[in-house]
């Protein structure tokens, strides 16, 4: 790790994870994560024929879930794991989607669109993991028009005992177990949990969400805590 960047050392966690990430996200979230993104979408009120831009999208589980929900509307996956994209191409085929979902390898903190040029702009699991938060909030916020949705659907941390003291007990010593059983990755998934010791809370990154700018933020917390929601809406010029 110290002889590589954050970013260098992610790409390579999730290049080599790509296969199994399916099943490993069905691990770390008890099953959960499906019914947080369900949640999510019930939130976020997808508009038909709306644009969307879904960041870190992996294996583009939420890139997909947006596309049917806009049903004719544009929306990119960016991931900068082309191995991750690889996997993703192979569901929206499957789906019939691929004219309406085009994949981008690419930088979370660059992203190569013009200012104001989406509807909806969401990060799912992968905040947590980018070098510069902020910066890659600023960037969702910048391609999305006014009045515009940001949305992360994160891991976050538990609040209340004893589930606290639990989840840490398994976050940090029987998932690196299950990652090297069933992904025979023990580094990677030993290094999931160190990514989120130093990650705000769900509070904290609300209050991120409004010093970047962003309007009538709303963060909810999941299934004890052990994930979050946070939605933000770009200033309208008027406001």
């Amino acid at each position: 790790m110290q002889s590589k960047s954050k970013e260098e050392f992610v790409h390579s966690v999730f290049e080599s994870i790509a296969p199994k990430y399916d099943l490993m996200n069905d691990i770390l979230s008890f099953r959960r994560h499906k019914a947080w993104r369900d949640f999510t979408m019930r939130k976020m009120d997808v508009q038909p024929g709306s644009a969307a831009i879904d960041l870190c999208c992996g294996t583009c589980d939420w890139t997909i879930s947006l596309a049917e929900h806009s049903g004719t509307g544009g929306v990119v996956g960016l991931d900068f794991s082309q191995n991750m994209l690889d996997y993703g191409a192979t569901k929206i085929r499957e789906r019939g989607l691929d004219k309406q979902i085009e994949l981008v390898r690419g930088n979370a903190m660059q992203l190569p669109y013009k200012d104001n040029t989406f509807d909806y702009a969401t990060i799912g699991f992968a905040l947590r993991n980018v070098p510069d938060l902020v910066k890659v909030i600023e960037e969702m916020q910048r391609v999305v028009k006014p009045g515009g949705m940001v949305v992360s659907l994160e891991l976050s941390k538990p609040t209340w005992q004893p589930f606290k003291s639990l989840y840490y007990f398994y976050f940090q010593h029987i998932l690196p177990l299950l990652g090297k059983l069933i992904a025979k990755r023990y580094e990677q998934y030993k290094w999931l949990p160190e990514s989120l010791i130093h990650f705000p809370d769900h509070k904290k990154l609300a209050d991120i969400f409004r010093k970047t700018g962003l309007t009538h933020v709303q963060a909810y917390p999941l299934t004890g805590g052990i994930a979050a929601l946070h939605i933000g809406i770009k200033k309208q010029e008027a406001e």
